[in-house]
């Protein structure tokens, strides 16, 4: 008997069938015909049984707004429901290979790797591991939570269909539950109605962390410790090797409605939650040790324990006494749940901090294993102490970040009272002025004097008085990082050291509570890299606040604004010698580097296979340690389903793993110089060709008239607004707009634009083809840049974007579009050439994929076009076209 009881081609016929039936039962016939008319017309065009798209754009655009509406409804609702059965196909993709030994990426394989070197160096590669998964909440899913948690629970129903032996009775009742489900779905309103606030955002976040990771760390360590027990002699402990931190609640940058007053709010959420599921553990935990204390012998230092518990809580310790007569366990484990009650309380005998409790864990352990009971310890005592090792007390640490200007403009006008010019001063003057300010004892401003302040140096201040007070009630490891953007001088990370300082959050030479991360994503920046971290490494304030940390700098990286500014394969060159780069500047200041890559959803955004990713990255920057976003939509893709969360973090662990290993083994990647000479002619070309679209007059109103942008900026998908300073420029354009907007209208330029003529300006200068191929199959940087280029070229639909492109003025549509074209055109041919394949693309799955979805999401971009073209719209008409825009991005499985 199989694993599974059905296929993906039956979840989506059966879900599509269902979904037919309740627009009928919600509607009418007539409405449900005029979907299922529309429908076939997509599908017969893509399978070449219509010569033309116009009887379907001719059918859409005759509908009443009423019809429309509803058009566009049951398509963003079809999508929903196709991306659940998709997604319980990965899990039987998953089920199956890891069933038959076939599942790539996994934990056995990576510790069959590690099997090859010696003990040490394998305790060594654990030891140097740390990742750091950090969800953002940038605005880019465009899911209600309401919608959301119905998802959840239609997909439950799913995976119970597919795994469990039901009576035909059984299954009926599973369907009457997706029925009601699909039904409220349908009845519920798609499109919010208000604007997240930030606080909405948090609480998202908190969901997956609390609902989904927190039960899959304890499995993930326990695969890992079996795998490498039947690899690696000695027992080896696997140390703490990944934890969670997230900006929402405390990402301050272009958003004015995160206050100290969100973060605090926030930071105290996180704590309630992490402790509440302590305590369930721990009285799950206390059903299960049972042990008679006459019978076992619990060990001195456990008894030494449980006295300090009875001394600190007398009253506990009587009531769990005399509840629990002879039952030392659990005596000890009502005192530590009462320990647990008590942080953050009045009232004296809580834990002080997370390493506490994982201490009074051990011991349980310990005297567990000291009574033979150490399946028992393994099986329900060690997942509890991974849990408390990977979330704290905070669930999650907060970063904090804001832009760099920010932070000169408040010292700036903070100064102006101590009649001190600091705008005058030249960059030299300005850090020597903050270096001496850092090390002198007395402070220099007054963080709490607002008064005469313009309103965001206010609030930089305020928020640094608050960081002291946060890190004393909730512990310095809650909130410990602090991320500059647009950082581009020395000055600009010493400004947030001196403000740090100020608050009494640093204290040198002892005492640094912060990491202080530059934000690197402009040319100038990246270029820059040893000018400005060469500096910080050499001053003597920066010095010792980096020594108080470890020596351990975090240096973050901007894919989203490093590709709108250079373009897809200029920013992926540039990002990857700047890691070179930062990483022989730390090597030469013996500083351990922790990259920070900003990554987004999309390819344009570095986004792709995280796995591959990793793998990717030089050898030298590869020191073990490794920080990354997850943004909007990703999220959930990645983490609301478990057991995919699961995967995911094994792909993760398996990939930094194996990497750090290679660097190893290999410390410098061996990269020919004809490769890299290679590189530097087609990124210089590539980012000319892309500078120079930007920046030819009309781009940007063809850009605002050939793409939704004027939609999606008025959509409340975040708290944050979609522009820096509400200007129409590229430049001012926040990232996640751009992409979001070329990827609604099937034309995904951010992901590929560019890399032909790069390819070309090689093979002009007399490269040839032989060596592209040989680089793509030899170096994991080439080859995965090609392969994500590729992903965004197969997803973009060239017939579909010529609507778009038809609804900009005639001459800004015959300036741009063909050219658009001709580069797509050069870059398939190329790339495929290259790969030595017939097709873009290297996975199957992948074409199944698109073969599947691209009839269905051909209408709503049909009738999004229709409504864009319409000088003055209804609000049912406006709705419609939001609603095209949801439903456009469930479809492509992406926003930005």
């Amino acid at each position: 008997m199989g694993l599974h009881n059905r296929g993906i081609s039956q979840d989506v016929r059966e879900l599509g069938t269902l979904l037919g039936d309740i627009l009928q039962e919600q509607t009418s016939s007539s409405a449900f015909e005029t979907v299922e008319s529309g429908r076939r017309a997509a599908i017969e065009y893509r399978s070449g049984e219509l010569d033309s798209r116009e009887p379907l754009v001719a059918e859409l655009e005759g509908l009443s707004p009423h019809n429309q509406q509803i058009v566009a409804r049951a398509f963003a609702t079809y999508f929903e429901l196709i991306n659940l059965a998709e997604e319980q196909e990965r899990i039987r993709t998953i089920r199956t290979e890891s069933q038959e030994g076939t599942l790539e990426d996994s934990l056995e394989t990576a510790a069959e790797e590690l099997g090859e070197a010696d003990v040490e160096t394998v305790r060594q590669i654990l030891d140097d591991v740390l990742i750091e998964p950090t969800f953002t909440a940038h605005p880019t899913e465009a899911r209600r939570k309401t919608v959301k948690s119905k998802l959840r629970e239609i997909s439950t129903s799913l995976e119970t269909l597919d795994e469990r032996l039901l009576t035909d009775k059984e299954k009926r009742q599973v369907w009457q539950d997706i029925d009601a489900e699909v039904t409220s779905l349908w009845q519920t309103p798609q499109v919010r109605n208000r604007q997240p606030e930030p606080e909405d955002e948090a609480r998202n976040v908190q969901w997956y962390l609390e609902n989904t990771l927190f039960d899959v760390v304890g499995e993930i360590y326990d695969e890992l410790d079996e795998a490498i027990d039947a690899e690696v002699p000695n027992d080896l402990e696997i140390p703490k090797l990944f934890e969670f931190r997230s900006w929402a609640g405390s990402d301050r940058d272009g958003n004015p409605y995160v206050t100290p007053e969100v973060t605090a709010n926030t930071l105290e959420r996180q704590r309630s939650v992490i402790l509440d599921r302590y305590q369930d553990q721990l009285k799950r935990l206390s059903g299960v040790l049972s042990q008679d204390g006459s019978r076992i012998d619990a060990g001195s230092e456990f008894q030494a324990s449980l006295e300090r518990d009875r001394e600190r809580l007398p009253g506990s310790a009587r009531t769990a006494e005399e509840r629990y007569p002879d039952e030392p366990y659990r005596q000890k484990l009502k005192l530590m749940r009462e320990r647990l009650r008590r942080v953050g309380d009045v009232r004296p005998g809580g834990y002080e901090n997370a390493a506490d409790l994982r201490d009074d864990l051990r011991v349980i352990a310990e005297s567990l294993r000291t009574n033979d009971a150490d399946s028992v310890a393994d099986a329900h005592v060690d997942p509890i102490r991974r849990q408390v090792a990977t979330f704290g007390f905070s669930l999650a640490s907060l970063d904090l970040r804001d832009h760099q200007q920010k932070h000169t403009d408040a010292i700036a006008e903070t100064l102006e009272h101590e009649g001190i010019d600091y705008r005058a001063l030249s960059e030299d003057e300005r850090v020597e002025f903050l270096t001496d300010a850092v090390l002198q004892d007395e402070p220099v401003i007054d963080l709490s004097e607002t008064a005469d302040l313009s309103d965001d140096s206010a609030r930089v201040l305020e928020l640094f008085d608050s960081l002291a007070d946060w890190q004393t009630e909730y512990g310095v490891n809650a909130i410990d990082t602090y991320c500059i953007s647009m950082t581009e001088e020395p000055s600009h990370v010493l400004e947030v050291l001196f403000l740090a300082d100020q608050a009494g959050v640093i204290s040198l030479p002892e005492h640094s509570g912060i990491d202080i991360v530059p934000l690197l994503e402009t040319e100038y920046a990246l270029s820059g890299a040893r000018r400005i971290m060469g500096t910080l490494f050499e001053n003597e304030a920066y010095a010792q606040a980096l020594e108080a940390r470890g020596r351990t700098q975090e240096i973050m990286l901007g894919y989203s604004d490093s590709n709108k500014e250079n373009g897809f394969l200029a920013a992926n060159w540039s990002l990857y010698k700047n890691q070179r780069r930062l990483g022989e500047i730390c090597d030469d200041h013996d500083v351990t580097m922790r990259l920070f890559h900003g990554r987004g959803g999309s390819i344009s955004r570095g986004g792709g296979p995280m796995n591959e990713a990793l793998l990717a990255l030089p050898n030298s920057t590869v020191t073990g340690q490794v920080k990354f976003t997850e943004q909007g939509e990703a999220i959930a893709e990645k983490y609301a389903n478990p057991r995919i969360a699961e995967r995911n973090i094994e792909q993760m662990l398996n990939a930094q793993l194996r990497a750090r290993k290679q660097a190893l083994d290999q410390p410098e990647e061996e990269v020919r110089e004809e490769w890299l000479a290679a590189m530097e002619t087609m990124a210089d070309a590539a980012r000319k060709e892309y500078r120079d679209l930007l920046e030819s007059d009309g781009f940007v109103q063809y850009f605002e008239q050939a793409t939704p942008i004027p939609v999606i900026e008025n959509l409340d998908l975040g708290s944050r607004p979609a522009s820096r300073s509400g200007e129409r420029t590229v430049e001012d354009l926040r990232a996640i707009p751009w992409v979001f907007s070329w990827t609604q209208s099937r034309c995904i330029l951010p992901g590929w634009y560019a890399i032909a003529t790069g390819i070309e300006a090689y093979l002009e200068d007399g490269g040839s083809i032989e060596t592209l191929q040989t680089m793509y199959e030899e170096w994991p940087f080439f080859r995965t840049t090609l392969d994500n280029a590729a992903l965004s070229l197969s997803r973009t639909e060239l017939e579909i974007a010529e609507r778009y492109a038809d609804l900009a003025e005639p001459d800004l549509r015959e300036r741009f579009f063909p050219r658009v074209t001709d580069e797509y055109e050069r870059a398939t041919d190329l790339i495929t050439e290259i790969g030595q394949r017939e097709r873009l693309h290297t996975r199957d799955w992948l074409g199944e994929n698109l073969e599947r979805r691209n009839p269905y999401v051909d209408p709503l971009n049909m009738l999004q076009v229709h409504l864009l073209d319409q000088n003055h719209r209804t609000d049912i008409e406006e709705r419609t076209l939001r609603l095209t825009v949801k439903g456009i991005a469930a479809g492509m499985k992406n926003t930005g």
